[in-house]
């Protein structure tokens, strides 16, 4: 049986953007664009009436924000499936932190190659977050340490849940915080895929996170991961 296509909604401001990546998207056998957004309103009332799976979000856009626009659609239970991909450059940490914390899934910069676009797609829609080892892991840590950060707190939401977990899960949730997938995560830990998938799924259900990226958050921001800690784990 053939799989059903990810239903994608473009969501930027910029007529040219949204028309050179539905092109792309278009391309792509295993995805198609079922709409386009010149402003965060109009991307939320879309993913509402589209039955869309996932949004590539610019962060900049008139009317209502990116960001507001995540925490709107992250926050309709009637879209508890549709994941959020935002779109932003390097010079925008303090945003991307704010999506991250609405509930978008990853990021990556409007200037990617159009296979990573693609592949970044078909990654978050699979209800993974978009978190390499690199850019994504880093900002989370710098990005927690700014003032505007909340103190870790075993009451923060989800702090006391991961108080809760045990070592096998403090040491896997330290490896999704360094961007390892399941096949990485089981290698490092000896274990095999579909028990780390396992783990990594259970961690989310205690904590109530919708996916790796807000388990990511959550984990610094309760002070369960201190930045630096990850890149010393494993």
């Amino acid at each position: 049986m053939t799989a059903q296509p990810i239903r994608v909604l473009l969501a930027d401001d910029q007529t040219l953007v949204r028309k050179a990546f539905t092109m792309l998207v278009d391309s792509a056998p295993d995805m198609e664009v079922v709409g386009e957004a010149g402003n965060g309103r109009e991307a939320v009332e879309l993913t509402r009436s589209e039955r869309v799976d996932l949004v590539v979000m610019d962060l900049r856009m008139p009317e209502l924000d990116g960001i507001e626009a995540t925490h709107l659609i992250a926050a309709d239970e009637d879209l508890a499936g549709v994941r959020v991909l935002v779109l932003t450059t390097y010079d925008t940490d303090e945003h991307i932190m704010a999506a991250l914390r609405a509930g978008a899934s990853g990021f990556l910069v409007k200037d990617t190659q159009p296979a990573a676009l693609l592949e970044a797609i078909r990654t978050v829609a699979a209800g993974d977050a978009l978190l390499s080892p690199g850019p994504t892991a880093r900002l989370i840590e710098r990005l927690v340490r700014l003032p505007e950060a909340p103190q870790p707190s075993a009451t923060h939401s989800g702090g006391a849940a991961l108080g809760a977990l045990s070592e096998r899960e403090r040491q896997v949730l330290m490896l999704v915080a360094r961007g390892l997938n399941n096949t990485e995560i089981a290698e490092s830990l000896a274990l095999s895929p579909l028990t780390a998938k396992t783990h990594v799924s259970r961690i989310m259900g205690k904590v109530g996170a919708r996916d790796r990226a807000q388990l990511v958050v959550i984990g610094y921001e309760s002070g369960l991961i201190t930045p630096g800690s990850s890149s010393s784990s494993g």
